[in-house]
């Protein structure tokens, strides 16, 4: 049989890396959920094994054809290993994150309808606890780690022969996953074959210079494994076939700096928010991240202090940071590379990390529109930013309205408002909905963290009718009002700042604040100087 030069089918991926002699370690910062027994590393082989063995699982459960498979548990791989089960046999896996709230899983599980749920012990309980019954909502429940009366267990399904795979059609529905939920709750995003295979997954399994995984890396990743991303990341990565994959599944330290120090990336991607905390260990913990190539940032902005701090910490004459920014619904938009020299100064209030760079070349075309009659605006003015890509999702479940009303003719509403100049670089300014009535929050927080060191974390939240308010981090001793007051001089006026601890943000599972939770902590309004129209 002719081997494919890209990857093209999900629930077949792992025997398909077989048959390509693949021979890339697959180390993990625990074992896994789905299958302990497995230890710290498998090969190829073995996660094609798991794969079958998952779908004969679900087989058993009566999982069939066209059924929607839901995943939701603790963060680990084996989502991915669990998604690529459900679509062997012809069922569209549904990822939700552990991180969502029991009242926002009830919700998104109701509107998939799943034939079958699988989770684990503890979050079942919480939900129940909650006074939410997420098994309810599912045909059936299968439990990774067993122990809940009423549900199944792996020993109940243990046995089941995985039958021979099914390939659906390329537009067909090949997987759902879920937006961040940032400012509500979040979109259940439905793509295709063509769309997530083909089209994100396929360019990316490319060996593009510098980007592309090269045969004697270590390519690790720390991210939430139910995010869409996870799949693509995993069909590109191990096609390509580095030496090894090193998948990291918490961002605390006590996990993530063993499993760092033991298999030393060459390449590194990881959320912003998980680099953030990381930052403050490279004094002590620098060895981890010296050999490190090529850093990648997706999912939400990075700060430039960040960027600068990683790249001076590889040993390598020449690292690189690549910063890239898309949508659940879309993959990556533009891209932009760093280097020490590029971020070398203080980037005082030229917010250099919010210049996205350009739309993937052939791939992706940006305009800025006015949000009032979404007309095109000229170049080098803010607007709201739409894009046109054949990476498109098909919809949203149970909210198809909401999806075709983000829709002009083929070009798609970012929600996010930024400007284009003459040669196509996109510059980011805010969310549309978080937007505030002077100046950009995200600017603004960019900003303290340049000047102020010793805030972790700075969240500027906008007031309909009044100065935004900051909701600061602080690290060590506590936030100087003098020394606050002379770093944001020159800013638009912000009331006082608010000062919370890391664990006291409300996150998603990609480490975003989720910014609606923590304006209903605050006792603020539920909108800033946005209108939300578009989230």
């Amino acid at each position: 049989m002719m081997l494919s030069s890209k990857p093209l089918h999900l629930g077949t991926l792992f025997d398909d890396l077989v048959e390509r002699g693949s021979t890339t370690a697959i180390r993990l910062s625990r074992p896994l959920d789905a299958a302990p027994e497995a230890g710290l590393e498998l090969d190829v082989v073995g996660a094609a094994g798991l794969v079958r063995r998952f779908a004969g699982w679900f087989a058993r459960a009566g999982v069939r054809p066209g059924d929607r498979v839901a995943i939701v548990k603790r963060n680990h791989w084996d989502y991915v290993l669990l998604a690529c089960a459900a679509a062997r046999l012809g069922a569209v896996p549904a990822s939700l994150s552990g991180h969502l709230a029991p009242e926002t899983l009830d919700t998104l599980l109701r509107r998939l309808g799943p034939a079958l749920l699988v989770t684990d012990a503890d979050l079942l309980r919480a939900a129940y606890a909650a006074g939410r019954d997420l098994g309810g909502r599912a045909s059936r429940t299968l439990v990774v780690d067993g122990g809940v009366e009423g549900t199944l267990s792996p020993a109940d399904v243990r046995g089941g022969t995985a039958p021979p795979p099914r390939r659906p059609h390329l537009d067909a529905p090949l997987a759902v996953m879920h937006t961040s939920g940032t400012t509500g709750t979040p979109k259940l995003v439905v793509h295709t074959t063509r769309t997530l295979m083909r089209r994100l997954a396929g360019f990316e399994a490319h060996r593009w210079p510098v980007l592309g995984s090269r045969r004697d890396d270590t390519v690790a990743t720390s991210i939430s494994f139910a995010h869409g991303r996870a799949l693509a990341w995993t069909a590109a990565v191990l096609w390509l076939r580095p030496a090894a994959v090193s998948l990291i599944t918490d961002p605390d330290w006590d996990e993530a700096g063993p499993a760092l120090h033991r298999h030393r990336p060459t390449t590194l991607e990881a959320q912003p928010a998980t680099l953030a905390r990381w930052q403050r260990r490279l004094n002590r913990e620098a060895a981890a991240f010296e050999r490190v190539r090529l850093f990648v940032s997706t999912f939400d902005a990075v700060h430039p202090s960040t960027v600068r701090a990683f790249l001076n910490a590889s040993g390598r004459r020449a690292p690189v940071w690549m910063q890239g920014w898309g949508q659940s619904e879309t993959g990556p938009l533009t891209f932009r590379f760093f280097t020490r020299r590029s971020l070398s100064g203080s980037q005082d209030v030229d917010p250099t990390t919010r210049d996205l760079g350009r739309p993937v070349p052939g791939r992706t075309r940006l305009r800025a529109v006015d949000p009032r009659t979404l007309r095109p605006l000229p170049p080098g003015e803010t607007g709201l930013l739409y894009c046109r890509t054949e990476a498109l999702c098909t919809g949203y479940v149970g909210e198809e309205g909401r999806w075709r009303g983000k829709l002009l003719g083929q070009w798609w509403n970012t929600g996010d408002l930024g400007s284009i100049d003459r040669s196509g670089a996109v510059r980011l300014v805010d969310r549309e909905v978080d937007s505030l009535a002077e100046g950009g929050c995200l600017e603004i927080e960019d900003v303290v963290d340049e000047r102020l060191p010793q805030v972790l974390e700075c969240v500027v939240l906008g007031v309909p009718d009044g100065p935004p308010v900051p909701v600061v981090v602080v690290e060590g001793a506590p936030l100087d009002p003098g020394v606050w007051k002379e770093a944001v001089a020159d800013l638009p006026a912000m009331a006082e700042p608010v000062v919370m601890g890391w664990d006291d943000l409300p996150r998603t599972g990609t480490g975003k604040v989720r910014r609606g939770t923590l304006r209903e902590h605050l006792g603020l309004p539920r909108t800033a100087a946005g209108t939300g129209r578009w989230t």
